[in-house]
């Protein structure tokens, strides 16, 4: 593939709702542009993007895939992205690199809550906006009521551009506003002008595009004063001038064009095509990106060709066979093959070898990239990110901002001797999913896999079956419970054993008590020498020992004072170890009697929800025995619930929010003490810790 222009590149990143029709769409615009010979499809696994293991057998989109295609003397670079909220950080990197967001809306099902989480990306990363109705073949598909949702869900700023004839519920041609022309289409999806169809043809059309046009002209008037001022004299805007009004204001942000399209027989997807051209706004034309200087200053990075080196890697890909791929999206500059750039975020030289652009998974090597293009490049240490430049202007993007993990499970090996193979294998996807995240639990000494949802870590076990050979088995993590005592209390623990020669001898006398403690207190008021002093440090090991097991599950014990006050001793067989086993001895005894409690972690808990779902939530989490401690509105709808609750109910709440709130709902859980836990589930928490002892 040739070294395109900036002003030549067009990137595009198409996002929705699951289920909306994001691959079918890029799918047919790869088609169209002669990049596959045939249309790939989904659910037969044949799809030009979903072309990895995991979304074959699922039928689902997994992964952001990039589709550079040449179309036009244009570069459309197509980042296909996918729906489901387990995914999200796939749908951030895609717009983070894009510049316009064709948002999929189906027309059968209208706005769903990914439709509202794409644009609400795009709207926070300044990215210009387009709507693809899909689907508009479909026999209960209603374009104009869901162009109707559109604007009562997004404002003012959506502008319809091209819209479907209807005559007897039945699509029989397209008309686009801004040429004032109408198409129909065969079945191969061959457009062919017809005349502009009048009330004789379809019910209602006249009124119908009167209106369309009159949307569309006071859309473009909004976007400079001289184009106010026409249309309040009651002129009429050329085609140039309709075209170079929305160009501005889709790169402004207060022009959202509507087009629709049927992916199955091809329907204006050529005029899609056409608006990519005209009306999308070119890597050069989109504002300058912030940046920082090591000094911490802002700066910003206008996409030049001419301009030093400056790139961003926004995606990365870990391949067992290829190894690491880095998507880069160069901000300025160009960036050739078989160069060394600066790594800004690591501070450390890297050798770009190779360089690809891709379609799918067909990689083709390319020299150099200028400024605005997106290319890959294999076996970089660079990770998602990290920014790269030159010595002659060191600069640092700002990073993308993903959605914090949420849903936990604990990870073991199916067979053992994997966990080597396991833990390198968990990194390599550390690196390519960044809301994917490892850890051990450092009361349990679980090793923990948290992410987005339940699919995701299924997909990310799988993964690592397949790609890495590490077979792993997921389950709930084990709640790190606690122990302590409420009460006072001296007890004696004595160990006294004669088996020839020397024997073992040890006395204490000890005082337990309850304080304010996460580690064992140990104190010594020992008169007159009754222990010596030499064996202090025995007994005090000795209860160290034993806090780590309580007396009713076996968990370990925290808020205990020990005070040694008495004892005993023999000048022979006294040892260190008999006074260990003493105040082992003494430690049963003494908790036994202290009135010994299971204590549970409890958790702050900040949900933010429709004001709709509140209601429902607040139900939840008292069926969850949480505690309500306040509420506050905090815009667009929304409502932050704050509330304390055990962590023993909490390990499904992230299912269930999603459920409820249809996936806009968020939470935050952190942990912030321990209290006690109930008696009428003392017996059962006893059983499940023992069971998994």
């Amino acid at each position: 593939m040739k070294t395109f222009c900036t002003d030549k590149i067009r990137n595009i990143a198409v996002a929705g709702h699951n289920g909306s029709g994001k691959t079918a769409l890029t799918e047919a615009l790869l088609y169209k542009a002669g990049a596959c010979e045939r249309l790939g499809r989904t659910a037969d696994g044949t799809s030009v993007c979903d072309f990895d293991a995991e979304e074959i057998k699922r039928g689902i989109s997994i992964n952001t895939a990039l589709a550079s295609v040449e179309y036009n003397d244009y570069k459309f670079n197509i980042l296909d992205t996918p729906g489901l909220f387990d995914f999200a950080a796939e749908m951030c990197e895609g717009i983070k690199a894009a510049d316009t967001v064709v948002i999929t809306v189906s027309a059968k099902s209208g706005v769903k809550v990914g439709t509202k989480k794409a644009y609400d990306e795009a709207v926070n990363e300044g990215k210009s906006k387009m709507f693809a109705v899909t689907k508009i073949d479909d026999k209960d598909a209603n374009f104009y009521n869901v162009l109707t949702e559109l604007k009562t869900v997004f404002g003012p700023t959506v502008c319809p551009v091209v819209v479907p004839v209807l005559k007897n519920s039945e699509i029989i041609a397209y008309v686009n506003l801004i040429e004032m022309k109408a198409y129909k289409y065969d079945a191969d999806g061959t457009a062919v002008e017809i005349p502009i169809p009048d009330g004789n043809i379809s019910e209602k059309m006249d009124y119908r595009l009167d209106g369309l046009i009159a949307e569309i002209s006071e859309a473009v008037a909004e976007t400079s004063e001289e184009r106010m001022e026409k249309f309040f004299d009651g002129g009429k805007f050329t085609q140039k001038e309709l075209i170079e009004g929305i160009h501005d204001g889709m790169n402004r942000g207060i022009i959202t064009p509507v087009v629709c399209t049927s992916a199955v027989n091809f329907a204006g997807i050529d005029m899609i095509m056409k608006e990519f051209e005209l009306l999308l706004p070119s890597p050069a034309e989109v504002y300058p990106t912030e940046a920082y200087t090591p000094a911490k200053e802002v700066v910003e990075i206008k996409c030049d060709s001419l301009a030093p080196l400056t790139a961003f890697v926004f995606k990365t890909v870990a391949d067992p066979f290829v190894g690491k791929m880095s998507f880069i999206r160069v901000m300025s500059g160009t960036l050739s093959a078989n160069s060394e750039v600066i790594n800004a975020t690591s501070d450390s030289p890297e050798k770009i070898g190779k360089l690809y652009t891709l379609c799918g998974k067909k990689q083709t090597e390319v020299q150099s990239a200028q400024a605005g293009d997106i290319v890959v490049a294999s076996k970089i240490n660079a990770n998602t990110s990290d920014t790269l430049c030159t010595t002659a202007k060191l600069i640092e993007f700002g990073k993308i901002e993903f959605p914090k993990p949420c849903y936990s499970m604990t990870v073991k090996a199916k067979s053992q001797g994997d966990e080597a193979k396991i833990s390198a294998g968990i990194q390599r996807i550390l690196e390519e999913d960044p809301t994917l995240r490892y850890t051990q639990d450092e009361n349990t000494k679980e090793q923990i896999l948290s992410g987005l949802g339940e699919q995701h870590l299924d997909v990310a076990a799988s993964k690592l079956k397949n790609k890495f050979g590490a077979e792993i088995v997921l389950s709930v993590p084990k709640i790190a419970y606690r122990e302590t005592i409420r009460k006072k209390v001296k007890v004696e623990g004595k160990h006294k054993k004669q088996s020839g020669g020397h024997g073992q001898y040890g006395h204490v006398w000890i005082e337990f008590e309850p304080c304010v403690s996460d580690t064992l207190v140990f104190e010594e008021r020992v008169f007159g020498g009754a222990v010596p002093k030499n064996f202090f440090p025995a007994v005090q090991k000795g209860l160290e020992d034993c806090v780590k097991k309580g007396v009713l599950a076996g968990c370990p014990v925290v808020g205990l004072k020990a005070i040694l006050v008495d004892g005993s001793y023999h000048p022979v067989d006294s040892s260190e170890m008999a006074f260990k086993m003493a105040a082992s001895i003494a430690y049963k005894e003494g908790l036994r009697t202290a009135d010994p409690i299971m204590l549970e972690p409890i958790a702050e808990l900040k949900v933010t929800a429709p004001d709709e779902n509140t209601g429902d939530i607040m139900g939840e989490l008292n069926k969850r025995r949480g505690r309500v401690l306040g509420m506050e509105p905090v815009g667009k709808g929304n409502t932050l619930i704050q509330a304390e609750v055990p962590m023993r109910e909490m390990h499904d709440f992230a299912m269930y929010l999603r459920q409820t709130t249809r996936g806009i709902g968020s939470f935050d859980l952190e942990f912030v003490r321990y209290e006690q836990l109930p008696a009428n589930l003392l017996s059962e928490v006893i059983a499940a810790v023992s069971a998994e002892a």
